[in-house]
C-alpha cells in the first residue's frame, strides 16, 4: 500500500484545544521548547547494533549550550514522569540526544541515564501538531494502555513506548520456536479492531511496537502505537486497517492459518466491549474531546468526503453522509461498532 500521503498537513493547536489540554494536566511551562534543540553545532548517522543506519542522527552542541540543555532536559524528565519532583534527578543526566531525519515531525529523541548504574531511558521532543493530539488523547482514553505527554506552546513532550518494533518482531521473532503465534494472532485482531473504530491510520510495522510480557508459562503480547500523525487524517477507509498493509501480510497470514472466523468474531466482539467499559468510565472527557475535534479542521474537506463515503457503504449507513469533518466521523464510527454489542452507546 503505497497511497499515504507523504507528506502530512500539520495542523496547529486551536484556542479551545489548548484549554482542554489545560484541564486535563497536559500542559504545562518547559524549560526549553523544540526550536532550542534545532541549534546543533553538528550531527552524525547513528547505527544499531547490526551496524545499520537507523536513519536518526546523534547531534551535538556546544558546551555551554549542552550544560544548559541537561539542565533543561532532566527537568523536563521530572515533569514527565514525576510532575516535577526534581529530587528524582540528582543522579540523572543527558547522554544522548537524536535527530529523526525522516517522517512528518523530525522528533528528537533524548536518552536520560542513570549515572549510578547505568540505567536510561527515553522521551521525544516534537513540534505539536493537533492531529497527534487527538491521537494521543484517544489512545489514552480508549486502549489498554495509558500515553504521557506534556505541551507547551508549538512543543510537544511524549515518553517512550517500550517494546519490539513490529517490523523487527516480524522479520526476528514471529517465527521463533517459542513464539504463541495463536497469541499474537489474536492480539492482532484486537489493534485491527482498536485502530479501525477510533480511526487512527498508518499503521505499518514500524508505526508499533510489540510489547512482550513472560506468562508462568508462556508469553503475552500486546501491540501498541507509536505514531499518532495519521488520526483521521486520510481519506480512504482501508488506510485504518492494519490488515491491509503489505508489511503486516506474515501477521495476516497467521490470522487467517491459526484462527477460525467465529474466533475472530469472537476476539473482535471482547474488544468492542472493553472499549465499551473504558468509553462509559471516561466518557465526559471523551465527550469534551469528541465535540472539539467536531469544531476542528484535522485533515482535507477532500479526503472528509472520501472517507464519509466508504464508511457509508461500509457500514451501509447513510447517517455518514450526513457527517460534515473528520471529528463527526470518528464520533458516529465509534458509535455504530460499539452499538452492534447488547449495550447501546449514548455517551456521544
Amino acid at each position: 500500500m503505497n497511497n499515504i500521503t507523504k507528506k502530512k498537513i500539520v495542523y496547529p493547536i486551536s484556542v479551545k484545544l489548548r484549554k482542554y489540554l489545560r484541564t486535563y494536566d497536559r500542559e504545562t511551562k518547559l524549560p526549553v521548547r523544540y526550536e532550542d534543540l534545532l541549534h546543533y553545532s553538528e550531527s552524525f548517522p547513528y547505527y544499531d547494533k547490526q551496524g545499520k543506519d537507523t536513519l536518526w542522527e546523534t547531534v551535538l552542541y556546544e558546551q555551554f549550550r549542552q550544560d544548559e540543555l541537561n539542565k533543561a532536559l532532566t527537568m523536563i524528565y521530572a515533569l514527565l514522569k514525576t510532575d516535577g519532583d526534581i529530587s528524582v534527578i540528582e543522579h540523572l543526566f543527558v547522554s544522548r540526544i537524536d535527530y529523526c531525519t525522516f517522517g512528518n515531525t523530525h522528533p528528537f529523541r533524548v536518552q536520560i541515564k542513570n549515572q549510578l548504574n547505568d540505567n536510561y531511558d527515553y522521551f521525544y521532543v516534537k513540534r505539536a501538531d493537533a492531529s497527534r493530539i487527538y491521537g494521543l488523547e484517544l489512545e489514552h482514553i480508549l486502549s489498554p494502555s495509558r500515553i504521557n505527554y506534556i505541551v507547551d506552546g508549538d512543543s510537544l513532550i511524549e515518553e517512550h513506548i517500550a517494546g519490539m518494533p513490529g517490523d523487527v518482531f516480524i522479520k526476528e521473532y514471529l517465527n521463533r520456536p517459542n513464539t504463541n503465534r495463536v497469541r499474537i494472532a489474536k492480539e492482532f485482531v484486537k489493534f485491527n479492531e482498536r485502530c479501525f473504530i477510533r480511526l487512527l491510520g498508518d499503521m505499518r510495522s514500524y508505526n508499533y511496537v510489540i510489547d512482550i510480557t513472560p506468562d508462568f508459562e508462556d508469553e503475552q503480547y500486546r501491540v501498541r502505537p507509536i505514531d499518532f500523525d495519521q488520526q483521521s487524517y486520510e481519506g480512504r477507509k482501508v488506510m485504518y486497517l492494519p490488515q491491509f498493509f503489505k508489511d503486516n501480510f506474515k501477521v495476516v497470514d497467521l490470522v487467517l492459518s491459526l484462527l477460525k472466523p467465529q474466533t475472530v468474531q469472537q476476539y473482535q466482539s471482547e474488544e468492542r466491549a472493553l472499549m465499551y467499559h473504558r468509553l462509559k468510565l471516561a466518557r465526559y472527557r471523551l465527550k469534551d474531546l469528541i465535540d472539539l475535534m467536531r469544531n476542528d479542521t484535522v485533515s482535507t474537506q477532500e479526503k472528509v468526503e472520501q472517507l464519509k463515503q466508504e464508511l457509508a457503504e461500509h457500514h451501509k449507513s447513510e447517517d455518514f453522509l450526513r457527517c460534515r469533518n473528520m471529528g463527526d466521523l470518528v464520533r458516529l464510527n465509534i458509535k455504530t461498532i460499539l452499538s452492534r454489542e447488547p449495550r447501546i452507546v449514548n455517551s456521544l
